[in-house]
């Protein structure tokens, strides 16, 4: 079982890697599709009790916002994957522009979510740690050791 934990500020294809990487393998997890957190914990849950393998497609750009679900994975006996999205702010601010409706943030959410960020480490509890770039084949990923 695996818990995947995604960080990176809106636009830094967060989405779009979950459905090139991980859609046929892992439930997801994402406070933009479910809208609340309290639901989002009773999801969150049952993919715990039903052992699933689940990614959490969300911004988690703080320690304490990741804590959330590394610790319970951790003490349901998962192995905890984390994915940082490294992107320019210009780059994201580019991708956003494309989006359709409420899909596309305002570039002050953007810039503020970048303020916020903190960059995550293995001693949070991730068993593995990879860096996520988009050039211009794709998501280039690579492992932090």
């Amino acid at each position: 079982m695996e818990a995947v934990i995604f960080t990176g500020i809106q636009a830094s294809g967060k989405s779009t890697f979950f459905r090139e990487r991980f859609f046929d393998t892992h439930l997801l997890l994402s406070l933009d599709l479910i809208g609340s957190r309290h639901i989002e914990k009773r999801i969150l849950d049952l993919y715990i009790k039903y052992r699933k393998s689940f990614v959490v497609d969300n911004t988690n750009p703080t320690i304490a916002d990741r804590a959330r679900y590394i610790q319970r994975a951790k003490l349901a006996g998962y192995k905890i994957l984390g994915y940082y999205f490294e992107t320019q702010i210009a780059s994201a601010l580019k991708r956003n522009e494309a989006r359709e409706g409420k899909k596309r943030i305002p570039p002050v959410g953007i810039r503020s979510m970048r303020n916020k960020l903190q960059m995550p480490g293995v001693g949070e509890g991730f068993d593995e740690l990879y860096f996520v770039r988009i050039d211009e084949s794709g998501f280039a990923v690579c492992r932090e050791y």
